[in-house]
């Protein structure tokens, strides 16, 4: 089964928040991590994972997106807190536990 993933990074606690979709979550955030996506991730240096969902379709993921990006800010904070309430960085979870990006 394909997964999809929604996912949002922050520069830091309460900092620059940036919502994107992937379908790949590990070779999305190696990319982020290595500057190897440019824009406004990039740009303002947001590359911490605080915050993902899965899900098993493509239009489900993106109407997610369109959901999360067109929230306010406070709703977004607190939608990562009720889940990562220290604001940890979970793609280095990814990275432990020795899954490897697919640079396809």
């Amino acid at each position: 089964m394909k997964y999809y993933y929604v996912y949002i990074l922050a520069s830091k606690r309460r900092g620059t928040l940036y919502i994107g979709v992937t379908n790949d979550l590990i070779r999305r955030m190696y990319e982020h991590k290595n500057g190897l996506v440019k824009g406004f991730a990039k740009r303002y240096k947001v590359y911490n994972l605080v915050y993902y969902q899965q899900c098993e379709d493509i239009e489900s993921v993106i109407q997610r997106e369109k959901h999360l990006k067109a929230w306010h800010r406070e709703w977004k904070i607190r939608l990562i807190e009720e889940t990562n309430p220290m604001w940890k960085d979970l793609s280095s979870n990814l990275f432990e536990h020795g899954f490897q990006p697919s640079l396809e």
